[in-house]
């Protein structure tokens, strides 16, 4: 797997419960669940290729692999 990037973001503890919240129903890290939710988000506007856009169970076809 290729090193992750790690990077400071500041958003109000109101949205972290939520993305907290979110994430325990997904059996996801809060860490996790918020690359998921962007992968997503990216793949959707065509900005990720096909082998790198998030599956329905949340994996990569390469992290199948």
């Amino acid at each position: 797997m290729a090193p992750k990037k790690s990077f400071p973001l500041r958003i109000s503890p109101e949205l972290y419960e939520v993305l907290e919240r979110w994430a325990a129903d997904e059996f996801r890290s809060v860490n996790a669940h918020m690359e998921f939710i962007l992968r997503t988000a990216a793949a959707k506007a065509g900005r990720l290729t096909k082998d790198k856009a998030p599956d329905q169970e949340g994996e990569t076809s390469r992290e199948k692999m």
